[in-house]
């Protein structure tokens, strides 16, 4: 109970002191620099301070050590199609994780689910494996995805294609940046799968090339991230047209207000499940990059990245036109890099990420909004090159690195004045 009362401590004082840094004019974006940086800071001197904390307490347990995680179940053990079981092994799926051994079962009977779970704990199959199942068992089931971006919606439906392969049935995605005439011409198949963003859903729908009234299933993935980026009235007006008696799964990171309203206007008695790990995880090492004054941080930057453990490193900028210039600025340097932002087609954006999943490039610099959701396996290290607007994106940021059993590494830079 102690080591948690230090841990929600230094959390309340980084969120104060990042929402310190939001006022607006000049003495405002002065303020914004101060507090954004001294969060990050705090942020950082957090985990050294849990570890201290607890090191004094305890000398039978390294303070970083997580519990390990037994599951209740088996992939076997769940009362789903033999040939998705199989296609389940085939991905190599062993154990199920936290969020799918809680979810799964709950889904599988029906029952409204919400999910509280950050990216890359295994949500995306806690939710497709049910749901595959039902398409299975009960004929002309459809099911409609929404996610918050176009990257994340293409990442599910892959998900989809590997779980699904060989049952007999397809999935479609259908997002912004892209020709929406294919969208429209895949959608008269009926697929049992859509998957999209709420804006190019809402814009099939009122080309009337969308009809809701056949699917009794809906999945909302990344709630908060929808909310944040201003989707709520084309998400309540997507669960709006739908009918009232669906069944509904619903993850999120976090649990607002205005998520738990949407909760209680279009879930029938959910059941609650939370998996959220502590915020900064213990297998990423932070740490602040400190810029002299006068020194050009590009140049930093660049040096750093020479370093052959810098293997594949995700780099956060600001803006949209700060990322596409930081890319281009590295590759005349030999570095290959690439970036995704709002700006880009969706054909472009998916070819960056499939060359920076490859190693054709070493180095993906990326915005907030196009990174959200992203499941990239084995980044070595994230590079906050621009500082992040709240405690939130920087928890986010660093949760790219050191997933699963890797460790990772996250440096914040920080400019001198």
């Amino acid at each position: 109970m102690a080591d948690a009362r230090i841990r929600r401590a230094h959390m309340r004082k980084a969120r104060t002191l990042f929402r310190k840094g939001s006022r607006r004019g000049a003495a405002g974006r002065a303020a914004s620099h101060r507090g954004a940086v001294t969060a990050a800071e705090a942020v950082i001197a957090d985990g050294v301070a849990y570890v201290a904390a607890v090191s004094a307490r305890s000398g039978r347990r390294k303070p970083t050590e997580e519990p390990v995680f037994v599951p209740e179940h088996t992939f076997s053990d769940f009362d789903i199609n033999e040939h998705l079981k199989k296609n389940i092994l085939a991905r190599k799926y062993e154990l199920p994780t936290p969020i799918q051994d809680k979810a799964i079962p709950h889904a599988l009977l029906g029952q409204d689910v919400v999910g509280l779970a950050e990216t890359g704990t295994g949500k995306t199959a806690a939710f497709l494996i049910p749901l595959i199942d039902k398409v299975m068992k009960q004929k002309g089931e459809r099911i409609l995805v929404m996610a918050p971006t176009r990257e994340l919606a293409v990442q599910i439906e892959k998900e989809l294609a590997g779980f699904a392969r060989g049952l007999g049935f397809r999935g479609m995605v259908a997002v912004g940046g892209a020709n929406i005439g294919p969208q429209i011409s895949q959608l008269k198949h009926e697929p049992a799968f859509v998957i999209g963003t709420p804006g190019r859903l809402k814009d099939l729908m009122e080309r009337r090339a969308l009809n809701l009234s056949g699917f009794g299933t809906v999945v909302l993935d990344e709630a908060d991230r929808m909310l944040d980026m201003g989707f709520i009235d084309d998400m309540r007006f997507i669960l709006g047209k739908m009918r009232k008696e669906r069944h509904t799964l619903f993850f999120s990171a976090t649990m607002s207000k205005d998520i738990e309203r949407l909760i209680g206007d279009f879930l029938t008695s959910p059941v609650v499940i939370s998996v959220k790990k502590r915020d900064t995880p213990s297998s990423v090492d932070q740490d602040v990059v400190r810029i002299p004054s006068g020194k050009d941080k590009f140049e930093v930057l660049a040096e750093m990245l020479k370093d052959r453990a810098f293997s594949r490193v995700l780099v956060f900028g600001r803006t949209k036109f700060g990322v596409e210039k930081l890319a281009k600025a590295l590759s005349r340097r030999h570095i290959h890099a690439e970036s995704i932002h709002g700006n880009k087609t969706h054909g472009a954006r998916i070819r960056a990420l499939e060359a920076f999943k490859s190693g054709k490039v070493s180095v993906l610099v990326a915005t907030d909004v196009a990174a959200r959701g992203l499941d990239i396996p084995a980044v070595s290290h994230v590079i906050n090159y621009d500082l992040p607007s709240t405690y939130e994106d920087y928890i986010h940021r660093i949760g790219r690195t050191g997933r699963a059993t890797l460790k990772g590494k996250a440096l914040t830079f920080v400019q001198g004045r």
